[in-house]
């Protein structure tokens, strides 16, 4: 008698939300099963990978990604390169320059820069704002407004804004609103409340970012935190947290210390460049097998690695 395993796909099942438009339109979520794990039930839609471009993107040394943005200037040259990265699916603009702490960058100015981005490329776009959240309230609208009709995602909104956020992106312009909390299962459900019931949000308008880190730097809440909502969602059907989960890890992976000592301070640590994709590389992978849908780098060596590792677990 031959053995035949028993499988344990669950009732409950992840929101398919659907970013940009057109032939390059991608959707996230959609499965009920634990991650990676086809032998349960098929993954309809395997994970994705957005590509972080920054306003501050210039000041970026690392000699791999000089070499692959050579000869580009504004955020959408950079964007435009992005699109033809090996393992992107979307692509990310980072205004971290439009703190009012830093280089404190006009709307205006930023607004523009997406316009121009959204012209020049055919992938769904997400915007990632300053951490301002006065600044940011502003900047999601605006960029909202302008880019309506592209089905977007603005990362992120938090309890202290999600009204006004939610109200002025995805009511008001019809795009993807992202969630943002901390490591923790009862504030990323409180949050997704707040926006389906005070702002009117539709859940499948909604994504989450339930906080990441650099592994090594306290990733352990990260991981318990992935574990309790992706089983919140498939095992109990949990509605609240049945959103997708996208994790920026670029921007936790390229400021620790691994990634910013130089080898003159640290000569034992081997090449910087290549401590910096590895730890992209491991980050990435653990947010993907705890439970991300996508996940949003910078490097195209990682990318690329963490393309090859999906294509095989899928």
């Amino acid at each position: 008698m031959s053995f035949v395993p028993k499988t344990q796909p669950f009732s409950g099942k992840i929101n398919a939300v659907t970013l940009g438009t057109g032939d390059k339109a991608i959707v996230i979520g959609g499965q009920n099963v634990l991650p990676f794990y086809t032998f349960d039930a098929a993954i309809e839609h395997a994970p994705k990978i957005g590509v972080e471009i920054s306003d501050a993107a210039n000041e970026w040394t690392a000699p791999g990604l000089v070499e692959f943005y050579a000869g580009c200037s504004t955020m959408a040259d950079y964007a435009k390169k992005a699109e033809t990265m090996e393992g992107a699916d979307f692509i990310v603009l980072n205004f971290e320059s439009a703190d009012p702490n830093g280089a404190n960058r006009s709307v205006a100015d930023c607004v523009a820069d997406a316009k121009a981005v959204a012209e020049a490329v055919s992938m769904p776009i997400v915007i990632m704002g300053c951490k301002n959240l006065e600044k940011d309230g502003e900047l999601f609208a605006k960029i909202s407004e302008a880019l309506q009709g592209k089905n977007i995602v603005c990362m992120s909104a938090k309890q202290e804004n999600c009204k006004t956020v939610g109200a002025s992106v995805a009511l008001a312009y019809g795009q993807k609103v992202g969630a943002e909390t901390a490591d923790d299962i009862n504030l990323a459900k409180q949050l997704n409340i707040m926006l389906k019931k005070d702002a009117n949000v539709p859940a499948d308008s909604i994504v989450m970012n339930i906080g990441t880190a650099a592994v090594g730097y306290g990733f352990e809440y990260v991981a318990s935190t992935l574990d309790r909502i992706r089983l919140a969602a498939l095992a109990q059907s949990d509605a609240d947290l049945q959103m997708p989960i996208i994790a920026p890890v670029s921007t936790d992976t390229w400021g620790v210390k691994e990634s910013t000592a130089s080898e003159a301070d640290e000569p034992s640590w081997g090449n910087q460049e290549d401590r910096a994709i590895g730890m992209e590389v491991a980050t990435a992978a653990a947010n993907l097998t705890g439970g991300a849908d996508a996940v949003i780098m910078r490097h195209p060596v990682a990318i690329a690695t963490i393309k090859k590792f999906i294509n095989e677990l899928v």
